[in-house]
């Protein structure tokens, strides 16, 4: 008889968030991006879209401003639907979604900036 794999949800990254939904924001993701739920993302300055995090970007993407809390798929138009963990939370770090090209020293340098939102990173089962 053949595996059955579940996929990961909200359970397996948030490992905590304040209360009254103090965390979450509200966002628009940009078009052209299939994001997984746990897509690291920054904010595009001049549009005030959010993208998947981006180190060598200089349009404001380069910068951790949140976790996706779902998959969001703005493959055709941008999504005014996406929900963001962006304060005062922690996750797990098997669970987070990255860009395939981040480099370790990246990956480290998001988590502190994540960390400055309040956003902590733990290791997680």
């Amino acid at each position: 008889m053949p595996a059955i794999t579940e996929g990961l949800n909200l359970g397996d990254l948030l490992k905590y968030e304040a209360p009254n939904l103090y965390s979450r924001d509200q966002v628009t993701v940009g078009a052209g991006q299939n994001l997984p739920l746990g897509a690291v993302v920054g904010l595009v300055t001049a549009t005030g879209k959010v993208k998947q995090i981006d180190p060598s970007a200089t349009d404001g993407s380069q910068v951790a401003a949140g976790v996706l809390m779902q998959a969001v798929d703005a493959t055709l138009i941008d999504r005014e639907d996406g929900l963001m963990l962006a304060r005062h939370a922690i996750v797990a770090d098997h669970a987070l979604a990255w860009p395939a090209a981040i480099t370790a020293s990246e990956k480290q340098a998001a988590i502190a900036q994540l960390k400055s939102l309040g956003i902590l990173v733990r290791k997680g089962v």
